[in-house]
């Protein structure tokens, strides 16, 4: 019994460490926008598509992170996205075979949905 106990704690302990080191990775990766306040629409004034805003509140990029890992069993968190066009937050996560995956979160930070990124 306690192996098993140590064994759940240590796989816990394995996503919380991935979910830090994608929040961390997503979190450099996405350094130069300091706003805090999320974009409510993928779209500006004009109809264009307006620039991605990835997700830069801590708390929320680690729990958007957090979630997504644990939703595609593992990988690594590659960007993220505020007011996506298909969700409130959008993860990008690479897998370890090097494929991604888009994963959709609502407002929650529950998965809404998910799609391999061809790009």
């Amino acid at each position: 019994m306690r192996d098993k106990i140590k064994g759940v704690a240590a796989a816990m302990a394995a996503v919380a460490a991935l979910a830090i080191g994608g929040a961390a990775i997503a979190g450099a990766a996405n350094s130069d926008n300091s706003s805090s306040q999320p974009a409510q629409s993928a779209e500006d004034e004009s109809g264009n598509e307006a620039p991605d805003q990835p997700i830069s509140s801590g708390s929320d990029l680690d729990k958007a992170s957090a979630a997504a890992l644990q939703h595609t069993r593992g990988g690594q968190v590659t960007d993220t996205e505020v007011g996506d066009e298909e969700s409130y937050y959008e993860v990008e996560v690479t897998l370890d075979d090097g494929s991604q995956v888009d994963v959709q979160l609502d407002r929650g930070f529950q998965v809404v949905g998910d799609e391999a990124d061809e790009e």
